[in-house]
């Protein structure tokens, strides 16, 4: 019995995290979405709470003389109840293979009056060039017309099902209020770094080595 109750408490412990971890999540898009965000991960330490933030702008996170990311620190703390957040900025080194990066300057384009076919094509585009084995896009609402609809670009390989689509594709969605009505971007993007379980690497022999033959 009481083993069952220490299983129930660390399960409702880890859920409460994750819920955190995603409303802070949540917070840093609008946040610093000027600042090309890209994503973030967040731990519990004896010290205090780590965040390391991924921008594509760090500049644009930390501000002159760290003002920025002080008022970032002090927001955590107060408005999420973290203790000591401690924050690390990280630059991304690929902002094409950063799928809510992607779709917000998507959302952008769309905005500024670009057509949906044109900017889609384009970010298909340079996902790929950047890399990606695979990459998708697909914009849904009121695409010039009164009645909704949806449009979807592929390129590349995408798994669809299974545990690749689950733990090697990077997904983010992103809505944005045109004139005709809400649309909404969701860009998935499969990276050059992908791993996946029915592939089997073999290692070269070390240098100098010799292979054993086997007697029958």
């Amino acid at each position: 019995m009481v083993e069952r109750w220490n299983r129930l408490r660390e399960w409702k412990d880890y859920l409460e995290k994750a819920k955190l971890r995603l409303k802070v999540d949540s917070f840093l898009k609008d946040y610093l979405r000027e600042a090309g965000y890209a994503g973030m991960s967040m731990s519990v330490t004896p010290l205090g709470t780590q965040i390391s933030i991924y921008a594509q702008r760090t500049g644009l996170v930390i501000g002159v003389g760290g003002r920025n990311i002080r008022e970032l620190t002090e927001i955590l703390e107060k408005q999420f109840n973290l203790s000591n957040p401690q924050i690390a900025v990280v630059p991304i080194e690929n902002p094409d293979l950063e799928p809510y990066i992607v779709a917000c300057r998507v959302a952008d384009a769309l905005v500024k009056g670009v057509r949906y076919r044109r900017v889609a094509r384009w970010a298909i585009n340079r996902m790929m060039r950047a890399g990606a084995l695979g990459a998708q896009i697909m914009i849904t609402g009121k695409l010039g017309s009164e009645r909704s609809r949806f449009e979807k670009l592929t390129a590349g390989y995408l798994p669809h099902s299974g545990e690749p689509a689950i733990s090697q594709v990077k997904t983010a969605v992103v809505h944005v209020l045109l004139k005709p009505g809400m649309v909404g971007i969701k860009v998935k993007i499969l990276p050059p770094n992908a791993k996946f379980p029915d592939v089997v690497e073999l290692k070269s022999a070390p240098a100098g080595g010799e292979i054993a033959e086997v007697e029958s």
